[in-house]
């Protein structure tokens, strides 16, 4: 028996990520990620490409979160229910130093 490789779609790849986004965001997506490639074509600018891809990855993920566009819009109001880091994000007073240890 011999097992088979598990193929799973790179969550950067511009053709997943536009299959996966609904269609209000794609247009947007599209003009990011254009203007990236176009950058992109100067080696200096092929970290903001990586970078694009790589934030509409995350996107498609809090997209797809049921209620996302009503919790958008009552952060945008400003009616959202907030929590502090420090409560919401285990270790949060750690990881802060830590982060700012290494930019230093």
């Amino acid at each position: 028996m011999s097992a088979e490789p598990v193929y799973q779609d790179d969550p950067c790849d511009p053709e997943v990520i536009l299959g996966r986004l609904p269609e209000q965001e794609r247009a947007e997506f599209l003009c990011q990620y254009q203007e990236a490639v176009d950058a992109a074509r100067d080696p200096g600018g092929y970290k903001r490409l990586r970078q694009v891809l790589h934030v509409w990855s995350l996107a498609v993920i809090a997209i797809s979160r049921p209620g996302y566009y009503e919790d958008l819009a009552a952060v945008r109001s400003g009616a959202a229910r907030t929590i502090p880091a420090e409560a919401a994000v285990p270790g949060w007073e750690q990881r802060l130093a830590a982060a700012r240890a290494r930019q230093r």
